[in-house]
């Protein structure tokens, strides 16, 4: 196999970059939704509300991704990209396009002036956190990450 190449993604990318977003989505455990992955992204990229890097093969098939999401850092007053989404295709692994999109990602943020980048992954993801912590990547141990979905039943107070 050639060299992958690693790309900014647009539009014209939805029908290669669906079926990866949607087996990113089934990776961590949400039913195959073809319609829904592209939906999504097309309104991502539509909005500029994300970034996507590309990996794609030599005769353009797709083989990965990583989905940058601009925000902002209040406290250092600078923009970052909170990196949400780093997929690879099981018959790519093992070509180094995961630490490659690591990589293209931190060259955008350069680029675009982005102040840092930020990441989760789940704790029992061991093989991704080998991966970050070899390209430097450090794990916060000041923060904790919370979550809140709106609606949702709120546990009763405790009494003292």
């Amino acid at each position: 196999m050639s060299e992958p190449r690693i790309r900014l993604a647009g539009l014209a990318d939805l029908d290669v970059l669906a079926p990866l977003f949607d087996a990113y989505r089934q990776f961590y455990e949400q039913p195959s939704d073809l319609t829904l992955a592209r939906a999504f992204l097309e309104q991502r990229l539509r909005r500029a509300e994300s970034v996507v890097l590309l990996a794609e093969g030599p005769e353009g098939q797709g083989l990965g991704f990583c989905q940058l999401y601009p925000t902002f850092c209040s406290v250092e007053a600078q923009p970052i990209f909170s990196l949400y989404d780093l997929f690879v295709s099981p018959e790519a692994r093992r070509l180094g396009l995961g630490r490659a999109l690591l990589r293209a990602a931190e060259g955008l943020a350069l680029e675009r002036g982005v102040a840092r980048l930020d990441l989760t992954t789940a704790r029992s993801n061991a093989r991704a956190q080998a991966l970050y912590e070899s390209e430097g990547w450090v794990l916060d141990q000041v923060f904790l990450a919370y979550q809140r979905y709106p609606g949702a039943t709120r546990p009763a107070l405790q009494q003292a």
